[in-house]
């Protein structure tokens, strides 16, 4: 996955959400020779109210008595692509595959092109190019001169080197403070010490993400076991039997979360932001939710310093990181910081 050079993108990134216009309709453009193939011209902006519609078409589509074989989405119009379109196509090629139809990408945009990119899904969606037969990922041609910018904080580079600075210190901390942890969780089962799971980044962008194992080693495989407490597409379970005795005080004190420090320096994830899903949970969002992944995940956030645990609905979780979103600024983040180092401790601060 390649790097860009910055550039302001042709499009309004918010203009959807913010400024209260209609944005253009998606165009259907019914079948020719082909009754089974039909196309979707999408507009030049897609993004949360384009990806409704796009999911909407789709599933009417599919319910017809004639439903097509394969639908093909034209971007050739497209400049502005965000994580709500990244999870309309997903939506769209889970909808279609039930019903044994194919999803088409064409004329992809060098915006567009790269977003996909970045999410590796040109790498499982079919892409043509103009009239021609599908080509295969691995050889379209990189996006250049081209960035995406969903949100202020995404690009800046007075948040990144604060997220340097503080991945740089905590690493340091991590460091000492990891010879008890290492020998208090291998005392305890003989396990692996660090759990390594794949998450989701900005826009969706997969990434690992680690920190000391506080559960049983097969720990994923019991999942089923355990209850869900919360309402929507998020996982917690106050009692969660498959913690460890060890993990139970990692996780009080957040101790657990101290390699993803790593994940900061590296750019997955940024101090404050959002918390990382899993490709799972990814799978049950509507739409809307999307709007989460606009920004990095961050090893803290407004869920985390506004009752973590108490927050009973996925819902919640999605309007506190749209509010994180209006307020950001450095000094915001500087702020949820310093409540987050207080709570560290605090009774009922326990993490997911």
């Amino acid at each position: 996955m390649g790097s860009s050079n910055i550039q302001a993108n042709p499009v309004p990134p918010f203009a959807s959400a913010t400024d209260g216009m209609t944005p253009p309709s998606l165009t259907l453009i019914h079948a020719g020779e082909d009754p089974h193939r039909q196309r979707i011209l999408i507009s030049k902006l897609f993004s949360v109210p384009q990806g409704v519609e796009l999911k909407q078409l789709v599933q009417g589509l599919c319910t017809e008595a004639s439903p097509p074989q394969q639908l093909v989405l034209d971007f050739k119009n497209t400049q502005f692509m965000d994580s709500s379109g990244v999870g309309s196509l997903i939506a769209c090629r889970k909808l279609l595959g039930d019903y044994q139809a194919e999803l088409i990408l064409q004329n992809l945009s060098p915006q567009v092109r790269l977003v996909l990119q970045l999410t590796e899904l040109d790498q499982v969606l079919i892409i043509e190019e103009s009239d021609e037969p599908a080509i295969s990922a691995a050889v379209t041609p990189p996006a250049q001169n081209v960035d995406i910018i969903t949100h202020p904080s995404v690009h800046s580079r007075a948040k990144r080197g604060m997220d340097i600075v503080g991945a740089l210190v905590g690493l340091g901390i991590t460091a000492v403070a990891s010879i008890p942890i290492i020998v208090a969780i291998k005392l305890e089962d003989g396990g692996p010490i660090f759990f390594g799971q794949r998450r989701c980044s900005w826009l969706g962008r997969p990434f690992k993400i680690w920190k000391f194992r506080s559960m049983v080693i097969d720990a994923e495989s019991r999942k089923q076991e355990v209850e869900n407490e919360v309402e929507g597409a998020l996982f917690k379970n106050s009692k969660d039997h498959r913690i460890t005795s060890v993990g139970r005080f990692l996780r009080r004190t957040s101790l657990d979360e101290l390699p993803q420090f790593w994940n900061v320096l590296r750019g997955e994830m940024s101090l404050v932001g959002t918390r990382p899903p899993t490709f799972d949970e990814t799978e049950q969002y509507e739409i809307p939710q999307w709007q989460r992944l606009d920004i990095k995940p961050g090893m803290t956030g407004e869920w985390q310093v506004n009752g973590r645990s108490t927050v009973k609905t996925f819902e919640d979780v999605v309007q506190l990181d749209l509010k994180y979103q209006r307020n950001w600024s450095l000094w915001y983040d500087i702020k949820l910081i310093l409540k987050t180092v207080m709570m560290v401790f605090s009774k009922g601060s326990g993490a997911v």
